[in-house]
């Protein structure tokens, strides 16, 4: 097939070049031409495992080109992909405004029928508002154009960062929300080299894959967010969130994944998603309850994450509490990946900021996605290169993402580098008993047992003595739970 897909991002990328490794030509429309520029290079501006091999390899063979400019596409092109962003507008809602001039450049310059895939995540009726596009602008024009028949599909992505490529040759399933058996079966050969079981494609309606896609992130969010809570319960209750996670997952109707405490979940679809889902619910009449304190329940473990660090600098017993070091290890919002969009960093540096505490910083792959993201303030942010180099002389050592370059550190080496021997686990990676040997203080979410216990009452007051000393005109920048 000769393919065209508009956007080079983290979907288009991996989407376009995909289409391309299973024998297809494709071209794929990127308006940053910064970008365009640095893939024909062969620089690839995302980090994703294996995705650099397959665009070189498809690149040499001829199988993909970039463009920063909207060709004229009398070429040939079968297929339209469309995989440009939808970001969240001010009150959550999607802007999709990207995907309907797509549509109306497909309709002006297309050469023959073809299929139009909209692969962005997209508000329920988006795929209407795109046909009619198709449709208004084709019988606009010349008769001949006006017959050459342009389908919409709606085929919903499920590519996890970190894991993408495997995703894509790999899938669970394939969404296909179609209109006539014409689009069903080019969806069928579109895939067909995938070598798919028939019940891996999914051929429903286009309004239910729009928001199937919704409702899958959705629910894994609110997975994430239940476990979370119930982290922050077992530690209040002295209960260990581990167990509780073990005995849940023991349950086939519940099963094992997604059900980590960690401190919060990020990147460019489980928050945008999980709002966008709660504002298209409200604008027809359907609040979704559950939807809405999914989201709630992740920014409140963002604050309690900040709330367990600030106490583990309150432990330490030292009369210069306007010097205090925090070292954070683990910038992006998930391992294998650079991706920083709405990480639990971003929302905890800068408030650490705010009350005088030096911040050094260190991530395998994301630390300049990082600091280009954090603005102004990324000059008060100490860049370390080496992950042992962020723990000189740091009071605290709080761990936000889970690489595998953090799971077994030289925990001698950190100990006699560290100047106060504390960590705040905000992955559960570690255990408090081999650490202990050591001298160090151990916080993790949600372990009970595995770590000393203290009232509420003691916690709240050491967090608050804390802040007082460091900011005396300035409140706890968090909200109590």
């Amino acid at each position: 097939m000769n393919i065209v897909v508009f956007g080079a991002g983290y979907v288009g990328l991996v989407t376009a070049t995909g289409l391309a490794e299973l024998g297809n030509h494709v071209l794929c429309v990127e308006v940053d031409l910064a970008r365009v520029e640095a893939l024909r290079a062969g620089k690839i501006p995302i980090f994703e495992p294996g995705l650099a091999e397959l665009v070189t390899r498809n690149t040499r063979e001829g199988r993909i080109d970039f463009t920063a400019v909207v060709p004229d596409l009398s070429w040939g092109a079968d297929t339209f992909v469309i995989a440009v962003g939808t970001p969240p507008r001010a009150d959550g809602s999607a802007d999709v405004s990207a995907v309907l001039a797509v549509a109306e450049t497909i309709a002006a310059r297309a050469a023959r029928r073809a299929l139009v895939i909209v692969k962005s995540t997209v508000p329920v009726g988006t795929g209407d508002r795109v046909q009619h596009i198709l449709d208004t602008h084709l019988q606009a024009q010349t008769p001949a154009r006006s017959r050459l028949g342009l389908e919409h599909v709606s085929n919903p992505e499920f590519l996890r960062e970190g894991s993408a490529i495997d995703d894509f040759f790999s899938p669970e399933r394939i969404v296909c929300g179609v209109r006539s058996t014409w689009a069903e079966e080019r969806m069928r050969a579109l895939y067909a080299p995938l070598q798919l079981e028939a019940a891996q494609v999914q051929i429903i309606d286009v309004r239910s894959a729009e928001l199937c896609k919704y409702a899958a992130n959705a629910l894994l969010a609110l997975r994430i967010s239940f476990m979370n809570e119930m982290a922050r319960l077992c530690d209040a209750l002295g209960a260990d969130v581990h167990d509780v996670r073990c005995a849940l997952g023991g349950d086939s109707r519940i099963g094992h994944l997604y059900l980590n405490p960690g401190p919060g979940y990020g990147g460019s679809c489980f928050p945008k998603d999980v709002q966008a889902l709660a504002c298209l619910g409200r604008d027809v009449g359907v609040r979704l309850l559950t939807v809405e304190a999914t989201h709630e329940t992740n920014d409140a473990q963002r604050r309690w994450v900040l709330e367990k660090t600030l106490r583990a600098l309150g432990d330490i017993d030292r009369d210069d509490p306007q010097t205090k070091r925090v070292a954070i290890w683990g910038l992006a919002f998930k391992p294998e990946t650079d991706d920083v969009r709405e990480c639990a960093a971003l929302a905890i540096v800068p408030r650490l900021l705010d009350l005088g505490i030096e911040v050094r910083v260190h991530d395998p792959e994301a630390t300049d996605n990082f600091l280009r993201a954090l603005g102004p303030r990324a000059a008060e942010v100490k860049r370390c290169g080496r992950a042992i180099d962020a723990i000189e002389d740091a009071d605290v050592l709080l761990l936000l993402t889970e690489w595998h370059s953090y799971r077994s550190p030289d925990f001698p080496e950190v100990a006699a580098r560290m100047r106060s021997r504390v960590i705040v686990d905000a992955r559960n990676v570690w255990g408090a008993a081999p650490l202990a040997a050591l001298g160090f203080k151990y916080h993790s979410l949600g372990l009970g047992p595995r770590e000393a216990r203290e009232t509420r009452e003691a916690r709240e007051e050491k967090t608050t003595a804390v802040t007082r000393t460091m900011t005396p005109d300035r409140e706890l920048p968090i909200e109590a739970e």
